[in-house]
């Protein structure tokens, strides 16, 4: 970050949103005293009472009136403050402006986007930006993709102690309780659009390799290479698994509807970090065993595919807009409290051996679950400056900006991430 003075050290843009008020309660619960916290977005009258409900912890807070358009806004806003975190979505149409403010101003950033592209034109705008400055700026802080981008780097962690590199690597959903928010409806809905009207985003959707630097691998298969010219993947990233029985345990598993996402952000991780040569990931949810598993995973792995083709049809999308959340909106606080998420990630590696990480919380994934992984981001951003990894600016992920500080972050608000060797 830039050496000037900061008035402020977290601004949260989109305190308004249901989202934005959950992470505006965990920074007010959780934040250490003297830390000088600001509440941010396009109304006064909104941002008061939000602040109003939180009660004491943030009577003193200030609050920013700006716009997600108004660039000039968004730049004194950014030049105020060390950190900015933000709920405003779809980001590709409203991000953009907040991300080129903090690159150039030297601020760090996080989000809960799930969108590639965004991500990828937040690469292309921003990163040179960001890294001259020393902003990180850290997309997929939520749901999307912190329990994935962690659960690999754990694994990938434990596999380079042994002195072995990941290669086939798996994430399998075992159990989830929760529905998708409004702000990831918003997301299908946006890409959905994007991909029926441009050819150019229907590339970039279906680039597994779409937010890794470097030259792509030629026909023959030849490897990846880093952003620093060492040898990267040569292995491909897939986004989705069709239904299948799994040898392993004799589960049925089918498409999980955020792989399309997170697998592209474990892949620039595995670029940054160097998960392995033959490192290749997947993302699969696990549907149980026997008959009903069976139903289970063709019913709703045709509900999904449904769901995204009818979102690219204007007629169908309206009759889907109208029983979806919107964005900004959310479920009662008792059927948050029984939210929850377990996932593991298994790997081979390079040297015969086999590792899982297990990675879940008893909270529901897209929003109180979200609301801590965003504002733990957001923590150790400001607070453990001095155990971050030491790749200086640009865009990046939770795993590379942040890494093992979020990891002990998280296991103090009761997530599990706990990773063992199972040959």
């Amino acid at each position: 970050m830039t050496g000037t003075p900061r008035e402020l050290d977290l601004v949260l843009f989109g305190a308004t949103g249901f989202v934005g008020r959950l992470t505006a309660q965990h920074l007010a619960e959780h934040a250490p005293d003297g830390l000088r916290i600001a509440l941010a977005g396009r109304s006064l009258e909104r941002l008061e009472q939000v602040r109003e409900d939180i009660g004491p912890p943030a009577g003193g807070w200030p609050l920013l009136v700006a716009d997600a358009h108004d660039e000039d806004a968004l730049a004194t806003l950014a030049g105020r403050t060390r950190l900015v975190v933000t709920t405003v979505g779809p980001y590709l149409r409203l991000g953009l402006p907040l991300v080129a403010a903090c690159a150039a101003a030297g601020t760090h950033y996080c989000d809960l986007t799930g969108e590639v592209l965004f991500v990828h034109r937040a690469i292309a705008d921003s990163h040179a930006a960001a890294r001259a400055s020393g902003a990180r700026i850290v997309h997929a802080c939520g749901f999307d993709s912190v329990p994935s981008d962690l659960g690999v780097m754990l694994t990938a962690d434990a596999a380079h102690a042994d002195a072995a590199d990941l290669g086939r690597t798996r994430l399998a959903v075992r159990s989830l309780k929760g529905l998708p928010s409004g702000g990831t409806i918003d997301t299908f809905r946006t890409q959905a659009i994007a991909m029926r009207e441009s050819p150019r985003a229907r590339r970039i959707l279906g680039d597994r390799w779409a937010l890794v630097d470097g030259p792509r691998p030629g026909p023959s298969g030849a490897s990846r290479q880093r952003r620093d010219g060492l040898p990267g993947l040569v292995d491909r990233v897939t986004s989705m698994s069709p239904v299948r029985r799994d040898p392993e345990n004799d589960h049925f598993t089918g498409p999980f509807f955020m792989a399309s996402f997170n697998t592209r952000i474990v892949a620039r991780s595995a670029s940054i970090l160097g998960y392995g040569q033959g490192f290749r990931y997947t993302e699969y949810s696990d549907y149980g065993s026997g008959p009903v598993g069976a139903v289970r995973a063709g019913v709703f792995s045709a509900g999904l595919f449904a769901g995204v083709a009818g979102m690219a049809f204007g007629p169908t999308r309206a009759v889907l807009d109208r029983v979806l959340p919107e964005p900004g909106e959310g479920p009662s606080e008792e059927s948050m409290a029984a939210g929850r998420f377990r996932m593991e990630v298994t790997a081979e590696t390079s040297d015969g051996g086999r590792y899982r990480t297990t990675v879940g919380a008893p909270y529901d994934p897209g929003y109180s679950g979200t609301a801590i992984m965003l504002g733990q981001s957001a923590l150790a951003l400001l607070l453990d400056a001095d155990r971050l990894p030491d790749n200086g600016g640009g865009v990046l992920t939770p795993a590379t900006a942040i890494g093992r500080p979020l990891v002990d972050r998280l296991r103090e608000h009761a997530f599990t991430l706990d990773t063992e060797r199972c040959d």
